[in-house]
């Protein structure tokens, strides 16, 4: 196969710039167990909010959804 020097210099560039790539810019926080074990307890307590306000708006979903209109009943005296 033959290499047109166009195409080496295009090789040589992208080669070049590579290591400039590999450079991370992520940031490191270095969370402990501790960190870890809070942020999870403040999700249990949030999860066990959220789990009776679905369960009475459910219940409102059923309580709408039946449409019953109740009878009159009339009362006796005895």
């Amino acid at each position: 196969m033959k290499t047109t020097p166009l195409i080496n210099a295009l090789m040589l560039t992208i080669g070049s710039a590579s290591s400039a790539f590999a450079a991370s810019g992520a940031r490191e926080d270095n969370s402990g167990l501790f960190v870890w074990i809070f942020l999870g307890f403040c999700a249990l307590i949030v999860v066990a909010q959220l789990m009776p306000a679905l369960l009475i708006m459910l219940g409102f979903a059923k309580a709408m959804g039946k449409n019953k209109v109740a009878d009159p009943q009339t009362v006796t005296n005895k």
